[in-house]
């Protein structure tokens, strides 16, 4: 089938959800000959150049100086994260594992928490961060250790930095428990408002238990993290949350 011609506005969003999805997938800079022979865009690769530098030139894209291809800046993933990214949905067998989890026994509140924070660091490979209303600065904490495999963080004081971070529990709390101007919070970059963590991107939701607690359900990640993923998994949790007993 022939592809529906697109509009330069569709044209050049596809460009650059194409490359940014791209580059999570790799984390390596995506060239204009990649997307002409993997994409079926009906452009040539010239076409495709021009449109990837106006990206650049615009914001959203930038290259090292040692590829010719592209990489996603903040504004890039935010206007990915606002505008571009497509919903998907977990698996059933996903979401069975997850119910089973919760079906072995019955958890008192702190084990019911360190385990959903374990699933969720398990489910996306990033760090994940749960806190409870009124508990002060007790905060469930799993997956620290996948920051030191980010392929993107090659630089020990910037994995120190981000280690450091997570250990100031009162800083943590701040960050998650900020007003959420919808169901999710997505914050990328220099949106943290933590210098340690400008190379992150911080994805906070709410929950609420039968029982009457609440709190946030957070993970943190690189800046190219697989935002739909971790995305979905978070809004699965907090709304199977209060169903548990």
């Amino acid at each position: 089938m022939t592809p529906r011609h697109l509009d330069a506005k569709e044209r050049k969003e596809r460009i650059l959800a194409i490359t940014i999805e791209q580059y999570i997938k790799t984390v390596a800079p995506v060239s204009s000959a990649f997307i002409a022979q993997r994409h079926p865009l009906d452009v040539s690769s010239a076409t495709i150049r021009n449109v990837l530098a106006e990206l650049e030139e615009e914001g959203y894209l930038t290259h090292p100086h040692t590829s010719a291809g592209r990489v996603p800046t903040e504004k890039g993933y935010r206007y990915y994260v606002d505008h571009l990214m497509d919903e998907i949905h977990l698996l059933e067998d996903e979401k069975k594992h997850i119910k089973a989890e919760y079906e072995k026994e019955r958890f008192v509140l702190e084990a019911l928490l360190d385990k959903t924070s374990r699933v969720l660091s398990d489910m996306t490979h990033y760090t994940s961060i749960i806190s409870v209303d009124g508990w002060g600065s007790k905060l469930f904490c799993r997956g620290t250790s996948f920051v030191v495999n980010y392929p993107d963080y090659q630089d020990i004081k910037k994995i120190e930095g981000i280690l450091t971070a997570l250990d100031e529990k009162e800083q943590l709390l701040q960050l998650i428990n900020r007003d959420l101007e919808r169901k999710i919070g997505i914050y990328i970059g220099h949106e943290i408002a933590y210098a340690q963590m400008n190379s992150c991107s911080l994805v906070v939701s709410k929950y609420q238990l039968k029982d009457g607690h609440s709190g946030r359900l957070a993970i943190l990640g690189p800046t190219r993290m697989n935002y739909e993923r971790v995305v979905c998994a978070l809004d699965y949790l907090s709304e199977l949350m209060p169903e548990i007993e």
